[in-house]
Parts: C-alpha cells; structure tokens; sequence
C-alpha cells in the first residue's frame, strides 16, 4: 500500500447495529480499511443516501460476498493510499466513487475502476450525488432499455435522485421524458428540472393521462421503481416493441401481466440491481460514463439535484428525510466540512 500521509489507524463510521428504524444507524470507531489490490483508500467528504441503504438498514438486502457492512454506495472524497497494481496518478486526486458499501465513514475503499476523477463543475457534495445515480441511469435507460434520440420515456418517481437524473440526462440525448409524482408541487418540479410531462399518480390515472399525451400511441421505454400492480399498467402504455425497465420493487416483488400482450406487442421486460453486479460489468459501466457522460459533467451541462445535507453523525435524521418522502433530488451525508 502506498500512502500519500501518515493515515489515523481509527475512524468514524455509521454501523446498522441491528436491523429497524432509522434509529438503528448509530456512529462508531472502526479501524481504517485497507485498499486491496486495485482499490483506492479516500478520505471522504460526502456520502450519497440511497433508497438501497434504507432497505439494507431494515434487513431486506443482503449485503455481497466481501463488501462491507456499512451502509454507504457513494462517496467523494480525496485519495489518500493505493492497494498494489494502482497507478500512482490516483494519489491526491479528488474522487467520486461507486463503493460495494462502506461510504457512511470517514475513510472508504473502492476499486479504482468505479472511481471517477471531480471536476471544478462540481462540489464535493454533487459530486458524492453522482455515482449510484448516474451508474443506475445510463445502466437500466441506455444499456437495458436502449433509449435512443427521439423516443418517449416514462420514469416513476419523477424527482427522486434517480428520476431527476433520469430527466436531465435523458434530455441531454434527446429523450422526449415524462413522469409521476405525488403531488403537483413535485410535478412543478420535475418541469422546472425537464420534464416534458409530470403526472401526479394520486389524483391522475398516469395510464390515461399517457395515452393523451402521447396521442394513443404509448411511450418506447418505462423506467420503474414501483414494481408491483404497476407493472401491467406499465404495460399498458408501452407502444409495441417497447422496452420495461425494472430498477426497484418498492410496489411488491409480484405482479401478474398479460403474456398474450407482452407477445402480441413484442414488449421487452428486463431489470437490474446495481450493486450485486461484477467488478467487471461495473468497470464497464464506468468506462462508458467517463466516455459518453462525464464530458457534460465536466462542461456543467449535468449536475445533480440536490436536496438536504445532514452532518454524518445525523445518518438517521437523513433516513428519516428520505422515508418521508418528501425530498426532491440527493440527500447527503457531509464528512468533511
């Protein structure tokens, strides 16, 4: 291992003590992790709250073989050591990363291959609200749904961290988007972040409502979180040929559908959960980030939403934040003020 600095031996980490509320997340010393082959060690400025740490803090999902314990899936921060087989062009730099878990703490590691350097466009902040999301986005709209310049594109959860970068990165390309809230003060804010069409799930039918909007004819691609008894009525507004992306089941793990309409429609229904995937598949996934979206990043043409900042000793009030689902964009956890 290669340091940059004589590295403290403890540090702060915010531990699940046993699955529950957001109670639950209570600081507590740690040793320091040790960058691996391959990994980055980063002192961490800011951690990205994700809808996946929630589910893990109640006990709902598993974590990895060999990821750690700790919540935490996004961080950014600056390299401060180096496992073997790293260029020592890492050190010192200023990073964004998607970690196998950990980011609730001070200190993080995190293959160097889902490391993304931070450019000036960006604080610290945005930068730690980047990963997960954009990671998710470009790997479910693009690799799985393939969205392409002029097609019509349905996203539950409209401002949600996903949905917002669902919305602006998919106007980046030329996606007509449209998407459901709960309530017309965050259907005014989806337009104002981009969306062509917001619709509020709680006093509209979203199905009806697709079909005028899109003169009868249904979108090319639905984006769902909801999962569920949403899905058939996802179905239902997909034009033929169209492509359902599953990214979240948080309407249920079960749904009845038509087959005789997934056939006659040649509908396509795929999905993804992000941090389950290969070290492989997400260096790919990375790879085509730094290629094909960080080049808008880094012209400040995107920049995530963001929402509240809680210091990382206040990991439960941000869990709170979140589950009451009243935030709009990136919740995060600030480390180094």
């Amino acid at each position: 291992m290669t340091e940059s600095e004589v590295l403290q031996s403890e540090m702060t980490a915010i531990a699940i003590t046993e699955p529950g509320g957001p109670e639950v997340l209570q600081p507590q010393t740690m040793p320091v992790p040790e960058p691996a082959e391959g990994e980055l060690l980063i002192r961490v400025s800011a951690a990205g709250v994700n809808r996946p740490d929630v589910v893990q803090r109640m006990g709902f999902y598993p974590v990895p073989p060999g990821a750690s314990p700790l919540p935490g899936l996004e961080v950014s921060g600056t390299v401060v050591a180096l496992g073997s087989g790293v260029e020592p062009e890492w050190l010192g730099r200023n990073v964004c990363a998607l970690t196998n878990g950990g980011g609730y703490a001070e200190f993080c590691v995190a293959p160097a291959t889902q490391c993304l350097g931070v450019p000036d466009s960006l604080t610290m902040a945005e930068a730690a609200a980047m990963p997960e999301t954009v990671f998710t986005v470009w790997g479910n709209l693009f690799n799985r749904g393939f969205a392409r310049e002029d097609e019509t594109v349905l996203v539950h959860g409209g401002t949600s961290g996903i949905g917002t970068m669902a919305i602006m990165l998919g106007k980046l390309v030329g996606l007509k988007m449209i998407v459901t809230c709960g309530s017309d003060q965050k259907c005014t804010a989806a337009k104002s972040i981009g969306a062509d069409h917001a619709i509020n799930y709680k006093t509209e039918d979203f199905v009806e409502e697709i079909k005028k909007i899109t003169g009868g004819e249904g979108v090319e691609i639905v984006l769902d979180m909801v999962a569920g008894d949403y899905v058939q009525r996802n179905l239902d507004c997909l034009k033929e040929d169209g492509r359902h992306v599953t990214i979240a089941v948080q309407g249920g793990l079960k749904a009845e559908i038509n087959m005789a309409q997934v056939m006659m429609k040649r509908l396509t229904l795929t999905g993804t959960t992000l941090r389950p995937q290969s070290a492989e598949r997400k260096a790919l996934l990375c790879d085509e980030i730094s290629r094909y979206v960080w080049p808008d990043v880094e012209a400040g043409r995107l920049k995530p939403v963001m929402d509240e900042s809680f210091p990382l000793a206040d990991a439960a009030k941000a869990h709170a934040r979140m589950e009451a689902g009243d935030h709009i964009g990136k919740i995060i956890l600030t480390v180094d003020d």
